[in-house]
């Protein structure tokens, strides 16, 4: 390989696997074909700059192997001094705890009256006693300004009805 190409094939083995990797985290999802063509590119092009290669390749291999070891080393010690109890929610929100979630009696609507403020198609808002509420009407679509009426509700769903005056 004549030495005045060796530059330009490195540039261009570097810039595919710089290429490759922003396809595999951007645009391919998953550690997939890409993301290895891309480490495998990256790796020739830096092998193809230095000027000793069997140096070259002692240290990236010396890199790699210390990377390894700092982040086991690092995961350990994270476990030890239990940083990762800080920084996460180790509680359970379940109902045989006693967990459920605030939920505001909306058996109270049934029965009464009031406007749609929005379309329902089949959901939208509805004013009733002067308060906004979401709800999902009874068959399919009820335009704005009719008046309703709830006929049921759902665990926290209100189901309502035009009103034929």
């Amino acid at each position: 390989m004549s030495p005045e190409l060796v530059p330009w094939l490195a540039a261009m083995a570097f810039l595919l696997g710089f290429l490759a990797l922003v396809l595999e985290i951007f645009i391919i999802p998953g550690f997939g074909v890409a993301g290895v063509i891309g480490i495998i590119f990256l790796g020739w092009g830096i092998l193809l700059l230095s000027v000793d290669v069997t140096d070259t390749l002692k240290a990236v291999v010396i890199a790699l192997v210390s990377s390894i070891i700092l982040l086991a080393a690092g995961i350990k010690l994270m476990a030890k001094i239990n940083v990762w109890r800080r920084l996460t929610l180790g509680d359970r929100q379940v109902k045989t705890s006693g967990y459920q979630a605030p939920m505001a009696d909306l058996q109270d609507y049934v029965g009464k009256k009031g406007l749609a403020i929005t379309p329902l198609r089949p959901s939208g808002a509805v004013e009733i006693g002067g308060s906004r509420v979401d709800v999902v009407s009874e068959g399919g679509y009820i335009a704005a300004g009719v008046r309703v009426q709830v006929i049921k509700v759902e665990d926290v769903r209100i189901i309502v009805r035009a009103i034929k005056e």
